[in-house]
């Protein structure tokens, strides 16, 4: 029998997550039957979307959702043997006895010089909400001018590198000074702390005067009011996030950017990885090939201890992180 930790959602957030919000369980864990397989946590995502999602996809009581690598203990099931590991939407649970259905195993000809962690991050869901957020939201080309803000984050930092890879000019706003030289390492072009602007308008006019074909929008919020003024005509937007929004306790009005759409004639569209499952296999293998060549750098927050989940979580809603935010047991 295998004592599991779970981390619980005792109440809903309210503003932000608080250390009430959260309860530490322990459990014993059945024996697997036939066709199960017990997983042992090795690394936890903590990711900006648990928030919101938490509100529609959780109950009181519910354990936190969210994604691990995990190493397979004990196994009934041939497609997952013991000592592999592979990644689940486990929750914040340190062990793990399931039938299989939601895992995914870790590539086979994964490089092993590289952290299992990043199957979590640049080489897992952010990788692929950057690369396909570009391609097949923004459509961005060769020449063009993109945005993207909280670019110093798991997504944004990726965003930001796949687009000077594909030949591009990559403005980004972060929240520190550190933020903005790790992006200045990465060869962005222009980057600012939107801290410190006096202007945030007046930082977006000067680094790129002629505005913007793409914005990979993060934030929302006041930035993304400001940063609709500075597209260009037939500009694209793909609303990825909008952490800015997600601590509120009364939803933000206003302003509205419906005329300056319209006459600038601006798309605009929300999306999620998922909606491209058929092609995340082939994305996986361009970001791992990008990776071995040295073109995508790929920096961790590391939290360690499956004990400090609901801290690791917190500190990324407040923006301590720079790149992927993770939890190693």
């Amino acid at each position: 029998m295998v004592q599991a930790k779970s981390w619980i959602l005792t109440k809903h957030f309210d503003g932000f997550p608080k250390d009430s919000n959260f309860e530490l369980k322990v459990e014993e864990l059945p024996e697997p039957k036939d066709g199960e397989v017990l997983l042992e946590a090795v690394f936890l995502s903590v990711d900006p979307y648990m928030r919101p999602f938490s509100r529609v996809r959780m109950q009181e009581g519910d354990v936190m959702i969210g994604t691990q690598v995990a190493k397979v203990l004990q196994s009934n099931n041939p497609a997952f043997p013991v000592g592999s590991h592979v990644i689940g939407r486990c929750g914040w649970r340190s062990h793990t006895v399931c039938d299989g259905a939601d895992l995914t195993p870790i590539m086979p000809d994964w490089p092993q010089d590289v952290s299992l962690s990043l199957a979590l991050g640049a080489i897992g869901m952010p990788g692929l909400t950057a690369l396909l957020g570009i391609e097949e939201v923004l459509g961005l080309q060769k020449g063009e001018t993109l945005l993207v803000n909280a670019a110093a984050g798991a997504v944004g930092s990726l965003v930001g590198q796949i687009a000077k890879i594909m030949g591009c000019k990559v403005v980004g706003s972060a929240g520190s000074d550190a933020k903005v030289a790790f992006l200045k390492e990465l060869g962005f072009d222009e980057v600012f702390n939107y801290k410190t602007v006096g202007s945030l308008d007046e930082a977006l006019k000067k680094a790129s005067p002629e505005g913007y074909d793409c914005f990979f929008e993060n934030v929302g919020g006041p930035f993304s009011s400001v940063a609709i003024q500075h597209m260009k005509n037939f500009g694209r937007i793909a609303v990825c996030g909008a952490i800015s929004t997600y601590n509120d306790s009364t939803p933000q009005t206003g302003p509205y950017p419906h005329l300056t759409m319209i006459f600038k004639q601006l798309k605009m569209e929300g999306f999620m990885q998922s909606r491209w499952e058929h092609k995340h296999p082939e994305t996986l293998k361009r970001l791992i090939g990008w990776l071995k060549e040295g073109k995508l750098q790929c920096r961790e927050h590391v939290t360690k201890g499956f004990e400090n989940m609901p801290a690791a979580f917190m500190g990324l809603l407040q923006g301590e992180n720079i790149g992927k935010a993770v939890v190693a047991v």
